[in-house]
């Protein structure tokens, strides 16, 4: 997910886009949507993909995103097609890293979109979306980090860096259909699982006798150590939600999680259901439907557990909740008190929020507190579901 909330210079609103009536006119049957960062961000993006497709009937909707998350975006209804390219070697030598984006702009060319919204806004993704050459090309006005002198942005609609009023990242990600004249009609991330990954997600409660609605999906991973809420908590927390509740534990999380996972095993009293590096990341939010409740830390999975519906309870450091909160079910996020003392050492490299160690500093009271208030105020609507 990204860094943090950006600090943009100001701007004149109304001179922040392009009117449409000077872009020329034609039907909009493609567009690519340029989001090369993290899973929450995909996530949030998906809001601007579903608006999109209301706008426009039967359009051909495609990301540009890294290879991991091609699945999760085709399986779950977000993107008709995804076109990938590998993180690491973008992050490789300077050869490798121009071989990845050569063979990325070639298979974009090949698909001669109508539309580019580059969600991305980093030099690189300005340059993917001129070469590119669609009609409409929308970017942010001003960017999140200030153009050098020798670089131009290539939109020809501009939009603000966030839109509607709105603070939360999501409306980051959808403020492009505000400088395109699009009504706002879905405020809020939506996963659509496919029919086989419903049935792949109901194989997996089968195989481990786990009920829908009867069990708390645990996900203590995060892409930094220090927003990784500590393994040892999390088996105190799923103790005691356990024991109040009667609902049974499972462990998400991909394969290079399982240290973590295997350190809550150890230490739990509660017999937990270990799913960690079994459950590809297409077939999560299916999971996630199915769940009772999803605790875990600020990271992807939180954000994909929100937009299948599921009630979260997500754990937070630095990083504020008002920006970048679970967005599209129920949810209290739960935050040590601010500013933090630090207890991270030389790990932490504040100000960055996905460096800093605040979360280690989150005991285990407010955390199981939070579940249980939060189980209580959707009972209601489970019921009635029922």
């Amino acid at each position: 997910m990204s860094t943090s909330q950006p600090s943009f210079a100001d701007s004149d609103p109304s001179g922040a886009r392009t009117r449409m009536s000077q872009i020329r006119p034609g039907p909009v049957r493609s567009i690519l949507i340029v989001q090369t960062k993290h899973i929450g961000d995909l996530v949030l993006a998906s809001a601007l993909a579903n608006n999109l497709q209301l706008e426009y009937p039967g359009v051909r909707i495609a990301f540009l995103c890294d290879a991991h998350f091609a699945g999760l975006l085709t399986a779950n209804d977000i993107a008709t097609e995804v076109v990938t390219f590998r993180r690491s070697h973008m992050r490789g030598s300077p050869l490798r890293r121009t071989q990845e984006l050569v063979l990325a702009l070639f298979r974009l060319r090949r698909r001669r979109f109508d539309m580019t919204i580059d969600i991305t806004d980093t030099r690189t993704s300005r340059f993917i979306s001129g070469v590119v050459g669609a009609r409409i090309r929308v970017g942010y006005h001003p960017s999140a980090r200030p153009l050098r002198w020798f670089e131009r942005q290539t939109a020809n609609v501009k939009a603000k860096p966030f839109g509607f009023g709105e603070r939360h990242f999501l409306y980051r990600y959808l403020s492009p259909l505000e400088a395109l004249g699009i009504e706002l009609r879905v405020r809020v991330p939506a996963f659509r699982p496919r029919t086989s990954e419903t049935a792949k997600a109901s194989a997996v409660l089968d195989k481990f006798h786990l009920r829908p609605n009867a069990f708390v999906a645990v996900h203590a991973g995060a892409s930094f150590p220090g927003r990784r809420w500590q393994p040892e908590r999390f088996a105190q927390a799923i103790d005691r939600i356990s024991a109040e509740t009667g609902l049974r534990v499972a462990l998400v999380g991909g394969p290079d999680e399982s240290e973590t996972a295997e350190t809550i095993l150890a230490t739990a009293k509660t017999p937990i259901v270990n799913l960690v590096g079994t459950v590809p990341l297409e077939t999560l939010p299916a999971l996630f439907k199915q769940a009772r409740l999803f605790l875990g830390n600020d990271s992807g999975p939180m954000h994909m557990a929100a937009a299948a519906g599921t009630p979260v309870i997500g754990l937070f450091g630095l990083q504020s909740p008002i920006h970048w909160g679970p967005i599209g079910a129920p949810s209290i996020p739960v935050r040590p008190s601010m500013p933090c003392d630090c207890v991270g050492g030389d790990l932490c490299e504040r100000p960055d929020p996905n460096k800093a160690c605040c979360v280690w500093r989150l005991e285990v009271d407010p955390v199981v507190d939070a579940a249980l208030e939060l189980l209580a105020r959707t009972q209601t609507a489970l019921e009635a579901s029922a």
